[in-house]
């Protein structure tokens, strides 16, 4: 079998817009998150989760961009988890 499928994909998109509705969202790496945020116009604490709740509603399975199988993360505080990752072009950053 090829993963991840279609299925595993839909799950983890559904698994991250409730993640996101119950606020269990963690920035490993908050400084280039900060400073693409402030260059955007944007205020980290009380627009993230509504950005990342937009831009999951737009999110499907076919958006996957990563590896198959999908590769896993070295960084120390998910090491060796699998990464799933997504290009969504959002019209909520759109010119």
């Amino acid at each position: 079998m090829r993963r991840p499928s279609y299925k595993e994909l839909d799950k983890k998109v559904r698994e991250a817009r409730r993640a996101v509705r119950e606020g269990r969202v963690f920035i490993l790496e908050q400084e280039p998150v900060a400073a693409d945020a402030i260059e955007l116009g944007y205020v980290v604490e009380t627009e993230l989760l509504e950005i990342l709740r937009e831009i999951l509603d737009e999110t499907s399975p076919g958006h996957y961009a990563g590896t198959r199988p999908p590769q896993r993360s070295y960084e120390r505080q998910i090491e060796g988890l699998e990464l799933f990752p997504f290009t969504v072009a959002s019209a909520r950053f759109a010119p």
